[in-house]
């Protein structure tokens, strides 16, 4: 190599280092400040959390009772705690509150467990024949499809005004979620398993038992606490429409009479059972979740 060709390799070489230098370098002097990290948020121990809450609904209830004595809030409309603490103590000892606790719960109890079941049996029973699941699928849509609700009249017309009709309603609430949520773990089913377990010599029915009901079971497990609120609603809605009992018959006899402060006594009762049930069923949610990994 010439001298000239290592002069001109050098100076190639030192503008290369100048470009690298000045991309290197910042543009601004924004690009010096150090990065700053993320904040780092800290949970809340648990007490701290319940005394929060805990302050907030006594700081809510202080101000209506004051707004109420103050007139700020028309406690003809709204009602006010003190009332509604007064109401709830009348209607726990005098009234019809247990009768109707009793009521509203077994009517969802009930319907949760026949559409549950009976829902997740017709899903389940799709697996049998395709032909079956085309010819039912479209009735099963279409059921979905109405609002259940605006039956109601018609199934207290067929069932009476007694416990069976709420339970009807419960239940046709419950089965069309349970029916298309178990259909939809029938459809995921790994095909390649199903040759497996033939292969090895099963039955249809083994197959059914050893295969597709604990491939499917997570997804029935799933719509239970759906379906635990859909029980509840359409058991509420029921007792609007025509009964003798129940936590609903109280919420519409209360309104009709405009006696606001039962009205939240019959609300406070129903978001009480609610959230038990609700409880209860998340338990035993896990539970099953539990025994079906084990």
């Amino acid at each position: 190599m010439t001298i000239q060709d290592t002069s001109t390799v050098g100076t190639i070489a030192g503008l290369d280092a100048a470009r690298s230098t000045d991309i290197a370098q910042p543009k601004s002097g924004l690009a010096k400040r150090p990065l700053r990290r993320l904040p780092v948020q800290k949970d809340w121990p648990t007490w701290a959390l319940v005394i929060a809450q805990i302050v907030i609904l006594v700081g809510g209830l202080s101000f209506w009772e004051i707004g109420a004595r103050a007139g700020w809030i028309d406690a003809f409309f709204w009602s006010q705690p003190s009332a509604i603490a007064k109401t709830m103590g009348i209607f726990f000892t005098t009234g019809d509150a247990w009768t109707d606790i009793s009521f509203t719960f077994r009517s969802t109890i009930f319907g949760f467990v026949i559409g549950t079941t009976a829902g997740s049996l017709l899903g389940l029973s799709f697996w049998w024949s395709r032909n079956y699941a085309a010819i039912v699928q479209p009735y099963i849509i279409c059921l979905e499809s109405i609002p259940k609700l605006a039956l109601a009249p018609l199934i207290i017309l067929v069932f009476g005004i007694g416990l069976v009709s709420k339970v009807a309603v419960a239940t046709a609430l419950t089965l069309v979620v349970s029916t298309l949520t178990a259909y939809a773990g029938v459809k995921a089913l790994d095909p390649d398993g199903e040759k497996l377990f033939y292969s090895l010599g099963a039955t249809r029915m083994q197959v059914f038992r050893k295969l597709v009901v604990p491939f499917c079971l997570p997804w029935v497990i799933s719509v239970l606490r759906v379906n635990i609120g859909l029980a509840l609603t359409g058991a509420i809605v029921g007792e609007f429409i025509a009964s003798q009992h129940g936590l609903g018959r109280a919420i519409l006899y209360a309104g009709q009479t405009y006696d606001i402060a039962l009205v939240w006594v019959a609300v406070l009762v129903l978001s009480t059972l609610a959230v038990v049930m609700y409880a209860a069923v998340s338990w035993l949610e896990s539970a099953l979740r539990k025994g079906v990994k084990q």
